[in-house]
């Protein structure tokens, strides 16, 4: 294959509804891996903020930011207004947990066009997310059928219970608990479904990374979601790192654009490329690696 020079920078488009920006291998004169990055409902929270963040721009892959659903172009009627009346309303039912199900649910139709549309192996394909979209990560890899080959989250929503505690703490309202809203908190509980996880014949790989100064999932947590799992995962194929200087919103209000370079989000790209680059380069090394 030719090297196409018109590959050599970000695109935007759509696929299954999903709108993206790609971002291209440092070599596109043959065919790369595959990787899909979901934002967060915080900075970075859309994904040209997400693709500035953490670039993986030394990875040899194809990088796809997804825009979350009810974020950016597929705000509902009511914009902004509407979300913030959403979140008011039950901000569980309402909001998080629809929007985690859908992202989690749309990626296998939207990575089946980017297939069609971009030069990528045919091999299983990278997820990584922050925050929310780390969540949605996590639940496309208990429930899809997608054939995954590594995933790194950053600061992943592990249980939607500490969001809601956080809240609580910022604006005074306690969260009016029924028993809908506990069993959706169940299902997105992935500290509690670590035996879906761990489910997969190959296991894909599973980076966590927490911030020492996130006050929404705090190290801790990333830390019992890594010991839940420890017993199911092959120990190479498992790790959760903390990184000193990353708290849970990675950049400026409002978000929607990359911030300057913060050292922590420096960490994170790297220990995010590095993890990708060992366990990526294609789906036999991967499973010959795993044993």
């Amino acid at each position: 294959m030719v090297a196409d020079s018109t590959l050599a920078e970000p695109l935007t488009g759509t696929a299954a509804g999903v709108p993206y920006i790609a971002v291209p291998p440092p070599d596109t004169s043959e065919p790369a891996p595959m990787i899909v990055a979901l934002h967060a409902f915080e900075p970075p929270r859309s994904e040209a903020a997400l693709a500035g963040t953490l670039p993986l721009a030394s990875l040899q892959a194809w990088k796809f930011y997804f825009g979350l659903p009810l974020f950016g172009a597929r705000l509902p009627d009511g914009g902004v207004a509407e979300i913030n009346r959403l979140g008011q309303t039950d901000y569980l039912i309402q909001l998080y947990g629809p929007v985690v199900e859908q992202a989690a649910a749309e990626l296998s139709r939207a990575v089946t066009e980017l297939r069609e549309r971009f030069p990528v192996h045919d091999g299983p394909v990278g997820l990584m997310g922050v925050g929310a979209g780390g969540a949605a990560a996590l639940l496309a890899l208990a429930e899809s059928r997608m054939p995954i080959s590594a995933v790194g989250v950053v600061n992943p929503i592990v249980d939607p219970t500490q969001v809601l505690t956080a809240r609580e703490r910022r604006l005074g309202v306690a969260y009016h608990w029924t028993e809908e809203s506990r069993d959706v908190a169940a299902w997105l509980d992935f500290t509690g479904r670590a035996d879906d996880l761990a489910a997969r014949t190959p296991q894909p790989p599973l980076l966590v990374i927490t911030g020492r100064h996130d006050e929404v999932i705090r190290p801790d947590h990333g830390q019992a979601l890594h010991d839940a799992l420890a017993p199911r995962y092959h120990p190479q194929a498992l790790r959760h790192i903390v990184i000193p200087d990353l708290a849970h919103t990675m950049g400026p209000e409002p978000g929607l654009e990359p911030g300057p370079p913060a050292p922590g989000n420096v960490l994170a790209d790297r220990a995010l490329s590095e993890w990708f680059h060992l366990h990526m380069t294609s789906a036999t090394q991967a499973t010959l690696r795993l044993g």
